[in-house]
């Protein structure tokens, strides 16, 4: 069977991760959440008060981060670790979120984190879920889906995420949240957040996740068996 590479990007809050990981396991693909990159970076700067307004500040402080992906068999997915800890539930508070979209807007960090994401993706068999992958990291990728949905229906989708880690969440701060993300995300002058040209749109407003899944799973055959 051929490997392709899938490549994922969308909004915030639309199941991007959700689909790339069970695509992964079904096709016994590598899933990497490069938005996971992002929050682990984000994560470290806070943790060592880097200014990330300092150019030189931030480069130093890129030498001393290390990414890896590990699989997880209990879990029976890739987790992240930052300097070899696992920080995979850490970098999903809200206090990295409210800054994660700022940090990857730096140019520097964006170009430290696409060069990790294009030597992990060499040998294809891999999909890869974030806002600039099937445009910027992958602009070859055979398969391109860009996934969207309703804002209310963002919302609280994340709100219901959110509130079972910290019940003092309110659907207002996600909200609010959101919507500044969503600016930075397509304003920002590296990579913005766009759709590529030959990227299919799945609005999985009214779709379940089976639903989702099916039909990505149409387009992933399409790509890896054209001839069928």
């Amino acid at each position: 069977m051929n490997k392709i590479i899938i490549t994922i990007d969308g909004w915030s809050a639309c199941g991007k991760s959700t689909l790339a990981k069970r695509l992964a396991k079904a096709l016994g693909y590598v899933y990497i959440d490069s938005g996971a990159m992002y929050r682990a970076i984000t994560l470290y700067f806070l943790r060592n008060h880097v200014d990330w307004t300092d150019i030189d500040e931030v480069n130093r402080a890129l030498e001393n981060i290390n990414l890896q992906f590990v699989f997880n068999p209990a879990g029976k997915a890739s987790e992240i670790y930052l300097n070899g800890e696992n920080v995979e539930y850490v970098i999903r508070d809200l206090v990295v979120a409210e800054k994660v979209s700022e940090v990857a807007a730096i140019r520097e960090v964006r170009t430290f984190a696409v060069k990790q994401q294009r030597r992990m993706g060499k040998d294809k068999g891999i999909v890869m879920d974030g806002r600039d992958i099937g445009t910027v990291v992958f602009p070859k990728a055979e398969l391109k889906i860009f996934m969207t949905a309703d804002n209310a229906v963002r919302v609280e989708r994340r709100f219901k995420e959110l509130i079972m880690k910290n019940p003092n969440t309110t659907i207002e701060e996600v909200k609010t949240n959101l919507e500044m993300r969503d600016y930075i995300d397509s304003n920002r002058k590296v990579s913005p957040l766009k759709k590529a040209k030959d990227a299919i749109v799945l609005d999985n407003t009214n779709l379940t996740e089976d639903g989702q899944f099916r039909k990505a799973m149409e387009w992933v055959k399409e790509k890896i068996n054209p001839a069928e």
